[in-house]
């Protein structure tokens, strides 16, 4: 931002600078000897050439502010999608709940360890809970493995 305002100031600078434009030279007429200066009377084309220019979209008349509100605009918006998607994705919570698992998991383990458990158990609905069909009912299913 700030080297932003030191280019705006910068262009305010030269254009307050007059010692810099060309001066009219003035030429002493040497053929009559005379000391009397005379301004240059043969000035060819006077006008000045510019660029062509094509609009940003902001200033469709104006120039130099087109240019700054192109320039501020992309350098905000720049600025904005790095520095905060940089610590939204830095600081988002994980979506899939891997790091709660893997601390759950470890948790588990130790409380089995601690209390003489299984880590894994076979059983761990109780199969009386479960109902099963029986094998006359197994008997016209076709299982696909």
């Amino acid at each position: 931002m700030s080297i932003l305002l030191r280019f705006i100031r910068s262009q305010g600078i030269k254009s307050g600078l007059t010692f810099l434009r060309p001066k009219e030279n003035n030429i002493c007429n040497r053929i009559h000897r005379s000391d009397v200066s005379v301004k240059n009377s043969e000035k060819e084309s006077t006008y000045e050439v510019k660029k062509p220019w094509v609009s940003y979209g902001f200033y469709k008349d104006d120039q130099k502010a087109d240019s700054q509100a192109m320039h501020v605009t992309f350098f905000i918006s720049v600025s904005v999608v790095l520095v905060f998607g940089a610590l939204v994705i830095g600081y988002a919570p994980d979506p899939f709940l891997k790091d709660w698992a893997q601390r759950e998991a470890y948790l588990q383990l130790r409380y089995r360890e601690e209390h003489g458990l299984v880590p894994i158990d076979p059983n761990l609905i109780d199969p009386s809970k479960i109902k099963l069909p029986s094998e006359e009912e197994l008997i016209d299913v076709e299982i696909i493995i």
